[in-house]
């Protein structure tokens, strides 16, 4: 067995090995794989083998659908079958908010050039004469869905590995993993100590196990998961053609061919997570006993969707465990705070998703970054407070949930409430409607007098609709205030604090008492951030973006750090409001006898009641505002002194589903709408925060100059839009001249100007004041125009002022 390595997987199931195929097809050849029994052991070898592209995140469709396309070329590549049927599947809809998810995903999948279509009842009979179609409304077929060998294909992976130069190494198990100082690793396996650069953990149900050999944790759980094979159905093996795949998310169930009878699958509510306490090492190729008592509802419902069920006797019972992490998705890339150590785990759908996590990882170790924006299966998208208590009864929910509508405005209530701050009850007792961030409970709107206390999950405009009117109409009235918790927060301090901070942002940095916006890009020139920098003094600055990504920017910190810098992640060390609104500053001074006289971008230290506060001129509503930091001890007594000063102001708390309104007043992006790594700087209009008179070697500066002297084929415009009952929320398609030129990032309603607004990317030759193009939102097209000037403040002069 080889002693050194540049790269060890850990795993032998469909992912590891892919990932290993993706490293040799990338370039490097001297890795291994270390597998404790033989490949597939694990969930790999009893899985149903099925593959779809179906996801409601648009990155993750796209990786599903490379998985898919990519069978062919292994097969081509190794002469090995994958066993590939592509068979086709329609996924039902007896519903009009799974009809209305359905046609959602149809439009997207319009400019991803993917090959759906929705179809009628009649069409679904005919394509699926199994299914009772009584109560159907339609449903979306895509061709691409299928099935397949999963033995045949991880070992067609390995196969194409090893012929890229990659080692496999079966029953060999590995004991330790003992990292050295220079950040390479020992890995210890009962054949010997293998010295590796890269650790990948693809170890599947042992994930947790392998991890904790680190010290680290991995917020993944498994779950029993029970599938049946019928005996032979003359329907079947009569009909003369392969029957197709259908998804019944009415009874959590999807369905295939097997022989000449049928698979069919269950995500049952009575479901139940295994190995809570850690998986054996002696567990591999069993099954666990059959358990028909949790899936006997579901039984009964697909014996009414599919009635041949009724009639077909039961081949095989295949019952065994596969790991989720908390939404589902994958975790994938590099861990924090542990160098050269990488996760490829929770990956519950191997055969749709496995070579896009092969392909993204590879690219993330060679490269530095994937080719797209990897936050949906992203390890980092869970913090260092995330625990096996909380894991454990979202993985439950999520396996719940596998087939449920997918709402863009649904709250998910397991494990929570986490994470709050000193204002949880207060608000709370004051008709706080609660939604979360990265575990934190997060304000979406205020409920008041008979407004509903619960958002009802819509793809229309909710019922929340009325109380969001009424706090936009607040602020842009009088003076709003919310909380500010939800941004990351990292203090920068040290001698070469500027100078790093120069080579890691792309905008100018302040001077003191002043503060920049400014995006932070990768080395390919794609956005990695966008920031406000405030500058303390010369040797002392706080960064503030998006919460939910404090842990992937903490990784990019520590990626780049350098000598004479220190970075402290402070996300849940300051706290405090945001203040906005007209009569923002007269609040300001009523509260304090310090100077009010704060120009836009200007920061000072105030007095602000009893409490010692950090007050910044800077507002995300498009209007005057202030944002208020404390010590969190301090929090409450902040909150008493501005609420009770602001009453005859008619100060009003305004929560997000206002705030992402009034956001639009001023065609203002979000992170990971507008700005994502999906996207440069330059196409989004960032590109404006950017110092290209700064004499630093900003990070993803060649591809920024690159850009503006040439600039980006496509552009960020805002619409207004001819809505009916429902407005842009994201990805759907832009017709220009009747063919789809581009996509909305985002959108929504603002209550301020009466008007339905989308943000999107077209062609940049296309963008003209005035344009008319056509939007399609749940099926219907939506008239709608370019507009380039701002619905509020056009000239930033309230803003400003």
């Amino acid at each position: 067995m080889k002693t050194t390595t540049r790269v060890v997987v850990i795993g032998g199931g469909v992912v590891g090995c892919s990932v290993l195929y993706h490293l040799t097809k990338l370039g490097w050849s001297d890795v291994m794989l270390l597998e404790r029994s033989e490949l597939t052991s694990g969930s790999t070898w009893h899985a149903a083998g099925g593959f779809h592209t179906l996801n409601g995140d648009t990155n993750m469709a796209a990786l599903q659908g490379y998985t898919i396309k990519l069978y062919r070329e292994l097969e081509e590549l190794t002469g090995m079958s994958c066993g590939l049927h592509h068979v086709g599947g329609v996924t039902l809809a007896d519903n009009q908010d799974r009809f209305d998810m359905l046609v959602a995903e149809r439009a997207k999948h319009r400019y991803m050039g993917l090959e759906t279509e929705i179809i009628g009842p009649q069409e679904i009979a005919k394509l699926a004469p199994t299914t009772n179609i009584d109560g159907i409304i339609g449903g979306l077929f895509d061709p691409l869905d299928g099935h397949l060998d999963p033995s045949g294909t991880t070992h067609a992976y390995a196969k194409a590995a090893r012929m890229g130069g990659a080692t496999i190494e079966t029953h060999c198990m590995v004991k330790e993993t003992n990292q050295r100082s220079d950040g390479t690793w020992d890995v210890v396996t009962d054949k010997g100590t293998i010295h590796a650069e890269h650790i990948v953990n693809a170890a599947g149900l042992w994930a947790r196990e392998v991890g904790a050999m680190a010290g680290i944790y991995f917020p993944l759980h498994p779950m029993e998961h029970q599938y049946i094979v019928t005996d032979d159905i003359p329907e079947i093996y009569e009909l003369g053609r392969e029957h197709p795949h259908v998804m019944d998310p009415a009874g959590e169930s999807y369905l295939r061919q097997e022989g000449r009878g049928l698979c069919i699958g269950f995500y049952e509510q009575n479901c139940r997570p295994w190995a809570v306490d850690g998986t054996s090492w002696d567990f591999g190729h069993e099954l666990l006993p059959d358990d028909f008592d949790k899936i006997t509802e579901s039984i009964e419902f697909a014996y009414k969707r599919f009635p041949v069920l009724e009639r077909a006797g039961v081949k095989s019972v295949i019952h065994g465990p596969f790991t989720f992490a908390p939404d589902g998705n994958p975790l994938v890339g590099p861990v924090s705070g542990v160098q050269n150590y990488w996760s490829a785990c929770g990956v519950m759908a191997g055969f749709s998703q496995g070579g896009g996590v092969g392909l993204t990882l590879a690219q993330w170790m060679i490269e530095g970054e994937a080719e797209r924006d990897v936050t949906a299966l992203d390890v980092a998208r869970y913090g260092d407070w995330i625990s096996p208590g909380y894991t454990r009864p979202k993985v439950i929910e999520n396996y719940q949930n596998r087939f449920s509508v997918t709402y863009p405005n649904e709250e998910l209530p397991a494990a929570r409430p986490h994470r709050t701050t000193p204002m949880y009850d207060i608000f709370s007792n004051m008709g706080a409607v609660w939604g979360q961030q990265f575990g934190l409970e997060v304000v979406n709107y205020f409920a008041q007098g008979d407004e509903p206390t619960y958002e009802t999950p819509s793809f229309r405009r909710s019922n929340a609709f009325d109380a969001t009117a009424r706090e936009v109409n607040a602020v842009r009235q009088g003076v709003g205030i919310n909380e500010v918790h939800n941004f990351g927060k990292f203090r920068v301090t040290g001698s070469n604090a500027r100078a790093w901070l120069d080579r890691i942002m792309a905008g100018r940095i302040p001077k003191p008492g002043r503060l920049s916006l400014t995006p932070m890009l990768s080395p390919k020139g794609r956005l990695w951030g966008d920031f406000t920098v405030s500058c303390l003094a010369e040797d002392h600055f706080v960064l503030a973006a998006s919460y939910g990504a404090q842990s992937v920017h903490m990784r990019w910190f520590e990626k780049h750090k350098e000598h004479g810098v220190r970075v402290e992640n402070i996300s849940d060390k300051m706290n405090g409001f945001q203040i906005a609104g007209p009569k923002a500053r007269d609040l300001l001074a009523a509260c304090t006898r310090d100077a009010v006289d704060l120009k836009f971008l200007d920061l000072r230290d105030m007095v602000i009641g009893q409490v010692n506060c950090r007050v910044q001129r800077v507002s995300y509503t498009g209007d005057l505002g202030y944002e208020i930091y404390c010590d969190p001890m301090d929090q409450r007594h902040l909150w008493k002194t501005l609420w009770e000063t602001g009453q005859p102001l008619g100060i009003t708390l305004f929560g997000m589903r206002a705030m992402m309104s009034l956001r639009l007043d001023r065609f203002f992006g979000s992170w990971l709408s507008e700005f994502s790594p999906d996207y440069t700087a330059a196409e989004t209009g960032l590109d404006r925060f950017i110092s290209f008179k700064k004499n630093a070697d900003f990070i993803g500066r060649p591809l920024a100059e690159a850009e503006r002297a040439t600039p980006p084929a496509r552009q960020l415009c805002a619409f207004e839009v001819d809505a009916l009952d429902a407005d842009v929320i994201a990805y759907e398609p832009i017709f220009i001249n009747g063919e789809v030129r581009g996509f909305c990032t985002s959108g929504g309603y603002s209550h301020h100007a009466g008007k339905s607004i989308a943000l999107g990317l077209i062609p940049r030759q296309e963008v003209a004041d005035g344009l008319k193009v056509e939007i399609e939102i749940l099926g219907s097209m939506r008239p709608a125009k370019l507009i380039t000037e701002a619905l509020f403040d056009p000239d930033g002069v309230i803003m400003r002022g």
